[in-house]
């Protein structure tokens, strides 16, 4: 009887330390929101890859204008319930600078958010009377596929995504990286002309502000 008691004790025993080794060794479950997020690249980074569609249904893929030309990757806020005025001004600067972009040798690549139910019409507004360069890419990101790959998805009422400014080289790495927290805080043409001729010697250019 006692021969019994003991090996029913060893047995647990030995059961009890599989368990334990069980639990010990299994790691963490990830939750959803922490293997989707994403964070904005930053300089040295290779840029995510992406593909979107122009206003006439024309597929743009990122890693297709790279091996090109260096790319300059505009992230606007899109429609957030109206064509935001800051999108406007930044891209009447681009504009009126495409000769100095042109033979600095980058592709403009601008990427307007949505969601909407008339995007297209909305985007189409947006461009009039902006004289449109015939070589600056203009894509719709309907779903945020885009946006929220790079990390910039601004999930707040009547936000889009936070404005971004990216300089993207032929080798697919980050080479400047701006992400506004505001609504004006912009890149011009000419900081962008200013970081393409001088390298920016690899620094980040990303103000964390949180408020409007």
């Amino acid at each position: 009887m006692k021969k019994n008691m003991d090996f029913s004790k060893f047995a647990f025993a030995v059961l009890a330390c599989a368990l334990t080794f069980t639990v010990k060794a299994s790691p963490p479950m990830a939750s959803d929101n922490m293997m989707n997020a994403a964070n904005p690249p930053q300089v040295g980074d290779m840029a995510p890859d992406f593909t979107l569609k122009t206003l006439d249904d024309q597929t743009v893929r990122l890693r297709d204008v790279t091996a090109k030309s260096k790319v300059v990757l505009v992230e606007l806020r899109g429609w957030p319930g109206y064509n935001c005025p800051f999108c406007t001004k930044q891209v009447h600067d681009y504009v009126s600078n495409a000769d100095k972009l042109n033979a600095a040798g980058v592709q403009v690549l601008i990427v307007y958010p949505g969601p909407a139910d008339d995007l297209k019409a909305h985007a189409t507004e947006f461009l009039q009377n902006k004289n449109w360069p015939k070589d600056f890419l203009f894509v719709l990101d309907p779903d945020y596929s885009f946006t929220k790959s790079y990390g910039l998805r601004w999930d707040a009422e009547k936000e889009t995504a936070y404005p971004s400014t990216f300089i993207i080289d032929t080798e697919n790495k980050v080479q400047f990286a701006h992400v506004a927290k505001e609504h004006g805080d912009r890149v011009s043409c000419a900081a962008v002309l200013k970081a393409l001729q001088s390298g920016m010697d690899m620094k980040n250019d990303m103000p964390m502000k949180n408020s409007m």
